[in-house]
C-alpha cells in the first residue's frame, strides 16, 4: 500500500486495535494502523475451535491446497466458504479467527473476530465474516459495520457471507476431494487431456479419448480443481456431458 494510505490510516483508525497470534503461537496487540500490513493469512487462530456433545455446531479442519495447511472452521457453512476460498484462483493464502478487532463501545470496549482473513494476488487484505441474514442480531450488525468501517481505513476489503449458490457448493466440493497434488502427478494423462479439451467437449467423452475412465477422472478434476480447465459449474451439478475446455480455449 502507498505512503500515503498509511498516512490516512493512521489519521483515521484511533481506536481500532487488533490482538492476534503470530506463526511462533506468541500474542500480540497493537493499533490497527500499525498492525494492517502483517501476513494475517498465516497466523494462528484466537480462538479455540471446540468439539463436545450437544453442540449445534460442527467444527474441524480445512486443509487448504492453496497454502498447505489447515484452517479451522466453526460449522459446515464456514466450511464451505474456506472450501471457496481455496478453490478461488485469486487467493493465494487465507486464515480463520485471525484476529480480535477492538473497539471502544458505548459503555465499554468492544471486540469482534471475523472468522476469515484471506490474501488476494495483488496484495489486498480480505476480511470474511460468515452469518446467514436470518441469523444477524444487532450487536453482529453493529460489529459487522464497525468492521467494515475498519478494513475501509486500511485498504481491506470485508464480506459478509451466508450461503453459497447450492449448485456451485456441490460441485466445488466434488472437486475438492481431488486438490490433493498427488492427483496431478500423473503428467502425462493430465498433459493429455489438456490437448483433448482445448475446445469443449463432453467431460466423459474427453475422458474416453484420453485413457481408462477410472485413472483419468481423478487427474480431470484436478485440472478442474486448479482451474487448468474449466466447466460451468454454476448451472448444474457436473454431469457425464458436461462442456469442459481448457482455459482461454474456445467456448
Amino acid at each position: 500500500m502507498s505512503t500515503s494510505a498509511v498516512m490516512v490510516a493512521d489519521s483515521d483508525c484511533a481506536g481500532y486495535e487488533l490482538d492476534y497470534v503470530d506463526e511462533t503461537g506468541q500474542s500480540c496487540r497493537g493499533p490497527l494502523s500499525v498492525m494492517w500490513g502483517l501476513p494475517f493469512e498465516r497466523v494462528e487462530p484466537v480462538r479455540s475451535f471446540r468439539w463436545s456433545r450437544g453442540l449445534r455446531h460442527w467444527s474441524g479442519w480445512w486443509w487448504s491446497s492453496t497454502s498447505d495447511r489447515h484452517v479451522g472452521f466453526e460449522s459446515w457453512l464456514e466450511r464451505d466458504h474456506a472450501m471457496l476460498l481455496d478453490f478461488d484462483p485469486e487467493v493465494t493464502g487465507f486464515a480463520s479467527q485471525p484476529f480480535w478487532l477492538h473497539w471502544p463501545g458505548e459503555v465499554r470496549r468492544r471486540r469482534h473476530a471475523p472468522d476469515f482473513f484471506a490474501r488476494l494476488a495483488d496484495g489486498t487484505g480480505v476480511v470474511i465474516d460468515v452469518r446467514p441474514d436470518e441469523r444477524i442480531e444487532p450487536d453482529d450488525a453493529d460489529a459487522f459495520a464497525v468492521m467494515s468501517a475498519a478494513c475501509a481505513q486500511v485498504g481491506w476489503q470485508f464480506r459478509r457471507v451466508g450461503a453459497p449458490d447450492p449448485v456451485l457448493a456441490a460441485n466445488v466440493r466434488w472437486l475438492s476431494r481431488y486438490r490433493h497434488p498427488r492427483y496431478g502427478s500423473r503428467t502425462a494423462a493430465a498433459q493429455r487431456l489438456l490437448e483433448v479439451f482445448e475446445e469443449p467437449i463432453g467431460l466423459l467423452d474427453g475422458v474416453a479419448a484420453v485413457g481408462d475412465r477410472l485413472s483419468v477422472l481423478p487427474v480431470l478434476y484436478h485440472l478442474l480443481w486448479r482451474r487448468e480447465l474449466v466447466a460451468d459449474l454454476v448451472a448444474e451439478p457436473l454431469q457425464s456431458w458436461t462442456l469442459v475446455r481448457q482455459v482461454g480455449g474456445g467456448r
